[in-house]
């Protein structure tokens, strides 16, 4: 597969990984390396953790966030162009410096034609030229609005919704089949809203009211820019269609439930399902050759189907129009790109300032042609040393865990031997992929922007169809190597660590060898429990949608995954907004699990190379102690409050705090390494004290 990332999310920050020096695969060797080769300082504090950024006056079992992060939210700003800041950023940010030399040397190269290098220079170079997309105006869009404004008939508009650059009511995607997850399936999923998703339209928050009046608006204001009559009224229309589709949707915590939203349907009985939507002739228009779809959410295509029906064409062609412009409008002259960020950008996120053009021309470029630029970044800032680094470390949190499985009292022998057979066919993949995705037959110009964005749509549609034919290739990476993340796939059974998050915070060759256990062994951690949180378990050795669980064995682990949603439903940043523990589910369950395997592995490190079993006191804090700071240091961040907002209802991760707080509660060494009693506001009593894995 040859993909084109085209979100332009190419340093988004999710989840973590890193590294320990090499080792010999146990929880001993690995560090003791990294100790006795350190030449260098640590990039933060004497140890590898930032105590001037704490605040000691807090008692760690009140607020372990503050105590460990305090003094660095009280005298830390958000940037003007940033809805949030905290240790994922400064990540980031490096990441993207390093990719934007990669593409401005791209750009100075002139590349031979269908080269990487000239694909990169000239898709950055036709984006920086402002100039030229202020001078073509709108002449780009028309000929796809004249599309638009031909629609007569529902079977029409349909024809457009079964095309690759109209706006649709649903959205089809390629993917492994859980069922059979060698083959790649067609995936149908909800779509249709321009608002992030159903809360923004239903909800009675006061401020997501005012998001609602915001959104006509900007409506509105699209109209007259595009300089389309009438548009108070169609704005008003285009909200009352959407807010119905919104109704129709699923909520956010029932699509996580891949027992719910695994659901084969032929081609004729999908089309019986939703007539409007002429799913037959649609397909075949696409070049969808198939005789089943995986229909996400079935009622929520039904109903939408219907709500289309009942809607008048004029409304139809409005709505199809506004959303052809609405995501484009960073193709399109400075107005439409303002009036676009101040109301997603300022007004539901809270971002001050649009970010400089030539760094959102570097995510642009380092994620719609991830693998060229990854390429570069991979040779320049991922040495081999810390491939076999990160290979030492997971091999340690994997031990920790099987050491748990075996010995976890709740789970009975018969879903033992299924969770350890699982856990036996995890593939780590580590840096970068084993194959890099080309790019042949993309067309891309250095002074024709709209017309690039055409093309790489259309190019990667064609990649979606021939993958569509042909098995699953488990060496694919749909990442590029210099993004800030990291993942699981359950119908691979892979965890992936790009080489981007491999420096410090999350690893650091230098810092003590508790820093990084707690910190990137954490996190490693954390893609691990995902092939074991509520969806993740539902998945067998070979990736398959299966249930291998006993009956006893499934009714224990509700029992205490239920205790876990209702600790994180207290968690409120607004009096009016919690978090939603249901839908941050599988989310705080890696968190958790996470930091359990890499406490064990730590602890299995500290016996194996300490005297007496017992890590040296640093700066006046203990081995424990450092381990735990380590993690509320990965987990620093600020928010604004409409991105706080965002957070807590588009999921699927808590919020930084809550995921440092909500974890280290739950864990009884970190009651001892800080002397946490019941007097203080986090303690939980140990009968109440939620362990999974």
């Amino acid at each position: 597969m040859r993909h084109l990332l085209l979100s332009g999310a190419a340093l988004i920050a999710l989840a973590a990984c890193g590294a320990p020096e090499p080792g010999n695969g146990t929880a001993g060797g690995t560090e003791q390396a990294a100790t006795e080769t350190a030449a260098a300082e640590p990039r933060f504090g004497t140890f590898g953790f930032d105590t001037a950024g704490m605040n000691a006056e807090i008692a760690p079992g009140d607020d372990f966030n503050r105590y460990a992060n305090g003094g660095w939210l009280a005298s830390t700003e958000i940037p003007a162009d940033r809805s949030s800041y905290g240790m994922f950023t400064l990540l980031s940010l490096e990441a993207e410096d390093q990719v934007e030399a990669i593409i401005t040397e791209a750009q100075a190269a002139a590349g031979e034609p269908g080269s990487n290098t000239q694909l990169v220079g000239d898709l950055y170079q036709s984006w920086m030229n402002a100039d030229a997309i202020e001078a073509a105006g709108l002449e780009p869009v028309r000929p796809f609005l004249e599309e638009i404004a031909a629609i007569e008939t529902l079977a029409d508009a349909a024809a457009l919704f079964n095309s690759v650059h109209h706006q649709s009511p649903y959205g089809f995607a390629v993917w492994a089949d859980p069922a059979n997850p060698d083959v790649n399936a067609l995936r149908l999923f909800q779509g249709g809203l321009g608002m992030p998703n159903r809360d923004y339209y239903l909800s009675e928050d006061a401020r997501f009211v005012e998001y609602r009046d915001a959104y006509r608006d900007y409506i509105v204001t699209i109209h007259e820019l595009a300089g389309i009559e009438d548009a108070e009224a169609k704005a008003d229309a285009i909200l009352a269609l959407e807010t119905r589709i919104a109704e129709a949707h699923w909520t956010r915590e029932r699509s996580r439930e891949v027992t719910e939203t695994y659901n084969p349907m032929s081609v004729a009985d999908l089309a019986a399902l939703a007539p409007s939507f002429h799913f037959e002739e649609g397909m075949d228009a696409l070049g969808l050759d198939v005789e089943e779809v995986i229909v996400i959410q079935p009622s929520a295509i039904e109903a939408t189907s219907q709500i289309f029906a009942e809607t008048d064409i004029a409304t139809i062609r409005d709505y199809m129009a506004f959303h052809f412009i609405n995501d484009r409008t960073d193709w399109l002259p400075s107005a439409f790109d303002e009036a676009s960020f101040d109301f997603f950008g300022r007004t539901l996120r809270g971002q001050e300032e649009q970010r400089p053009r030539n760094k959102r021309g570097v995510n642009l470029v380092g994620g719609a042609l991830g693998h060229a630029v990854g390429q570069i970044y991979v040779e320049r800032h991922f040495p081999p040393s810390s491939k076999a680094q990160m290979e030492g470390l997971v091999d340690n949190l994997i031990t920790a865990f099987r050491g748990r499985l075996e010995t976890l009292e709740w789970m009975d022998e018969e879903t033992r031997t299924e969770a350890l057979e699982k856990l036996s066919t995890f593939e780590p993949r580590i840096g970068y992929p084993e194959i890099w995705d080309e790019y042949d037959g993309l067309e891309i110009s250095a002074d024709d922007y709209f017309g690039n964005r055409i093309r790489m749509a259309e190019w990667a549609w064609n990649e979606q169809l021939e993958d569509l034919a042909e098995p699953v290739d488990p060496r694919e990476w749909s990442w590029p190597p210099q993004i800030v993340n990291a993942s699981y796939n359950p119908l691979q059974n892979q965890i992936t660590f790009p080489a981007g998050i491999l420096q410090a915070p999350f690893f650091d060759p230098d810092a003590d060898p508790a820093i990084n256990y707690g910190a990137i062994g954490a996190v490693i951690g954390h893609e691990i429990g995902h092939g074991f949180d509520d969806q993740g378990r539902r998945y067998d050795a070979e990736g398959r949608l299966r249930d291998w669980w006993t009956a006893e064995t499934n009714e224990r682990f509700i029992e205490r995954s239920d205790g876990l949603v209702a600790q994180y439903n207290e968690f409120c940043p607004f009096e009016e907004l919690c978090v939603n523990g249901r839908l941050a589910l599988g989310e705080n369950i890696g968190d958790l699990g996470g930091m359990q395997m890499a406490y064990t592995a730590y602890r299995n490190y500290v016996e194996a190379n300490y005297e007496g079993g017992e890590a040296p006191v640093i700066d006046g804090f203990t081995g424990d102690q450092r381990f735990f700071l380590a993690w509320a240091q990965v987990w620093r961040i600020m928010y604004r409050d409409d991105a706080l907002r965002a957070q807590l209802v588009n999921g699927p991760h808590s919020p930084g705090m809550y995921r440092i707080n909500g974890v280290v509660r739950n864990i009884d060494a970190w009651y001892d390494a800080f002397g946490v009693t019941e007097e203080h506001a986090l303690y939980i009593a140990p009968e109440d004290r939620v362990s999974i894995w």
